[in-house]
């Protein structure tokens, strides 16, 4: 194999969900459904906002920036599992893992700080209703949006930069159906002590301090409610909860991965699959439900 980056590694083989025929024929049925529903539904939301004057507040706003990075963080990983479920074919070349793998950070990042933002939107919308249009102004949407995507892009050039500087010379199976920090790590022929807790301090932190920022803004927004409990504020509550829910669903999985080191227990092929897949298919659901004005625009679309 060709020398290179201290790598005599030229590609990996992607090892996926499951080595039975019948139960990867299943799974592609599965992937592929929820991929679909994945791209429709996003885009259907995407539209709606874009095209429905009624739907021009800072929440609307952000969701149809979260739709745009649910279909980006699916995209990065659900094309090539569903060609490898199908064709059997799960080669991936070394430089195709590397942008895989910046990619699935840097949108998966993104998508974490931008439900941050999103959370803090509903804490001003309720706690604040007052100053909620002079701190949510259009430009400071865009500032916020901006920030998210840097945050990401900063966050996974510093992931692919510390595996880059790993050596690999075999094996170079992953047991997974995609290129992550922690199976990529396994491969390497060095000691990775020290990344392993650099990738922990990065991507887990990341991850459980997004979660917990999270947690707290609807625990102040449940205890401003607590109070004031009529009708539209039962609405709200009922829609935090939902969003608590579709949150769990992405950080949890993340945190379980990240937040430990890569060699403590097996790698368990099914956890990234609820973040990666199911829960950007949860979202349109969730946050469309949610919302009579987005059910009223769809229906005018």
């Amino acid at each position: 194999m060709a020398q290179g980056n201290s790598s005599r590694v030229t590609e990996f083989i992607l090892l996926g969900v499951s080595d039975t025929r019948q139960l990867q024929l299943l799974f592609f049925t599965l992937f592929l459904l929820a991929y679909a529903m994945v791209l429709l539904g996003n885009l259907l939301i995407i539209v709606t906002v874009r095209t429905d004057p009624k739907l021009s507040s800072p929440m609307y706003f952000l969701l149809s920036n979260l739709s745009f990075i649910d279909i980006c963080y699916t995209s990065v990983t659900a094309p090539r599992a569903l060609v490898a479920l199908l064709s059997g074919h799960r080669a991936i070349a070394f430089e195709g893992c590397m942008a895989q793998l910046f990619f699935l950070h840097f949108v998966g990042s993104s998508e974490m700080f931008l439900l941050t933002v999103m959370a803090f939107d509903r804490y001003t919308a309720i706690c604040r209703p007052l100053h909620y249009t002079a701190i949510m102004a259009r430009r400071a949407c865009w500032a916020l949006v901006a920030a998210c995507w840097v945050g990401g892009f900063i966050h996974s050039i510093v992931q692919t930069v510390l595996i880059l500087q790993l050596p690999f010379c075999g094996p170079n199976a992953i047991h997974s159906y995609f290129c992550d920090v922690p199976p990529v790590i396994r491969l390497a022929c060095a000691d990775t002590a020290l990344t392993e807790r650099l990738m922990a301090s990065n991507s887990g932190l990341i991850s459980l301090g997004c979660f917990l920022v999270l947690v707290a803004s609807y625990v102040l927004i449940l205890a401003k409610l607590r109070a004031r409990l009529s009708q539209g504020h039962w609405k709200a509550l009922s829609t935090c909860a939902s969003h608590v829910m579709v949150v769990t669903l992405l950080f949890m999985p993340c945190i379980f991965t990240y937040l430990r080191p890569a060699g403590t227990l097996p790698t368990n092929r099914y956890v990234r699959v609820i973040s990666t897949i199911f829960s950007p298919m949860m979202n349109p659901i969730i946050y469309t439900l949610r919302s009579s004005e987005v059910k009223e625009s769809i229906w005018r679309l």
